[in-house]
C-alpha cells in the first residue's frame, strides 16, 4: 500500500446528483495531494464550493467522479468504521453537553478503535492523556465544556481528533468565533501536531493572513471551482490571491501583503516622513482617497512628519496635529 500522501485526489470533480435536475458539478478534475506531516490552509470566497470539496474528501458526499485517496485507500471503497479510523472531523458545531469533562471529549476519538460500548484500555488512556498534552490541556481533563474558553473548548475538539489516531484531520474554520491571540494559538498548535506527530492536515478557513504566514501549502478555490495550489510566497508572487478573491472594487497588494479598495483617488498630497511613520500616515491618507504626490509644488497638500508631530501645510497655511487621528480631522476640515 503507498503511503507517500496522507491524502490525494485523482480526477475528482465535486457536486451534487439530482434525479430530476441532473448532476451539478461544483469543482471539476481535481488532482491534489497532502503529505504527511504537512499543514495546508483553504480558502476560497463564499460560495466557491470548499463545503462541497470537504465533505466529498470526508466521505459525505459522493464524488461525480474520480477519486479520494488516503494512504493510499479509496474512502469511496470503505465503511463509515474504516473511515473513521482514517481521518477525523473538527467542525464548526459545538458539543451541546456542557456536562461532559475535556477527558470525556477527548476520549470519544478512541471510539472507532473500541466501539462505542467497548472499554478503553490502558493503551487508549495512554493516547487520550498524550493528546491532552499536545493540546496544552493539561491541568483540564475534569473541566466541563461549559467551564471552558472558546479556544481551550477548540482545542479539546483538536485533541479529540488527534486521540482518533487517523492520518487525516480535516478542521472546518476551527479559529471561527476565536479572538487574536487564540486564533494564532490554534494555527500554530495545528502546525506544530503536523510537523512533529506527520499528520495531514487539512483547514478551511478565512483568514488570510494566518494562512500566509504559517501554512506548508494553501489551496485556493475560485469562484468558477478551479484549484489552484502552492506555497504561500509563490501563490502571492503568481497572483493567485488577487485573482481569487479580487473583484471590481477590491484588490491585494502583494507588497504590503493585504487588501485594498479600488478608490477612485483624484486627490494627491505630498508626504515627507521616515519609517513607521510613513508606512502608517500613508495608510491613513489612501483610506481617505489619497495618492501621493511625487513632487512637491506651490499649491499641493502637504504633511510633514518631524519629532513626533504632523505639520500640514498648503501654501502659507500651516497646521499641526499631535498623531494622525487629529491629521485626518484637520484635512477633512479644510479640504
Amino acid at each position: 500500500m503507498s503511503t507517500s500522501f496522507g491524502l490525494q485526489t485523482k480526477g475528482l470533480s465535486t457536486g451534487y446528483r439530482d434525479r430530476k435536475r441532473g448532476e451539478r458539478i461544483i469543482s471539476k478534475d481535481l488532482n491534489v495531494s497532502i503529505a504527511p506531516g504537512e499543514l495546508v490552509m483553504f480558502m476560497g470566497p463564499n460560495g466557491s464550493g470548499k463545503s462541497t470539496l470537504m465533505h466529498t474528501i470526508a466521505g459525505l458526499l459522493p464524488p461525480i467522479s474520480g477519486e479520494v485517496l488516503i494512504g493510499g485507500e479509496s474512502v469511496a471503497k470503505q465503511s463509515i468504521g474504516q473511515i473513521a479510523k482514517m481521518l477525523s472531523l473538527v467542525l464548526t458545531e459545538r458539543i451541546t453537553s456542557a456536562t461532559m469533562t475535556v477527558e470525556d471529549v477527548v476520549s470519544i476519538g478512541r471510539y472507532p478503535h473500541i466501539g462505542y460500548l467497548g472499554k478503553l484500555s490502558e493503551y487508549d488512556h495512554k493516547l487520550v492523556a498524550e493528546a491532552i498534552e499536545l493540546c496544552n490541556l493539561r491541568g483540564m481533563e475534569q473541566r466541563t465544556l461549559s467551564e471552558l474558553s472558546d479556544g481551550e473548548r477548540q482545542r479539546t475538539m483538536i485533541a479529540r481528533a488527534l486521540a482518533q489516531q487517523t492520518p487525516l484531520i480535516l478542521l472546518d474554520e476551527p479559529t471561527a468565533h476565536l479572538d487574536l491571540p487564540s486564533r494564532l494559538d490554534v494555527i500554530l498548535m495545528l502546525r506544530r501536531l503536523a510537523h512533529d506527530m506527520k499528520r495531514s492536515i487539512l483547514v478551511s478557513t478565512h483568514e488570510l493572513d494566518l494562512a500566509l504566514s504559517w501554512a506548508d501549502t494553501i489551496w485556493l478555490l475560485d469562484r468558477e471551482g478551479r484549484l489552484t495550489t502552492g506555497a504561500p510566497e509563490d501563490l502571492v508572487l503568481a497572483g493567485s490571491v488577487e485573482k481569487t478573491f479580487g473583484n471590481e472594487w477590491l484588490g491585494y497588494d502583494s507588497e504590503a501583503g493585504e487588501f485594498v479598495t479600488r478608490l477612485a483617488k483624484s486627490k494627491v498630497i505630498h508626504l515627507e516622513a521616515e519609517g513607521l511613520s510613513y508606512i502608517w500616515t500613508k495608510r491613513a491618507l489612501g483610506r481617505i482617497g489619497y495618492d501621493l504626490a511625487t513632487d512637491k509644488q506651490p499649491d499641493t497638500l502637504s504633511v510633514q512628519v518631524k519629532d513626533g508631530v504632523w505639520h500640514l501645510a498648503q501654501g502659507s497655511v500651516h497646521h499641526t496635529a499631535s498623531c494622525i487621528k487629529d491629521l485626518v480631522t484637520l484635512i477633512n476640515t479644510i479640504t
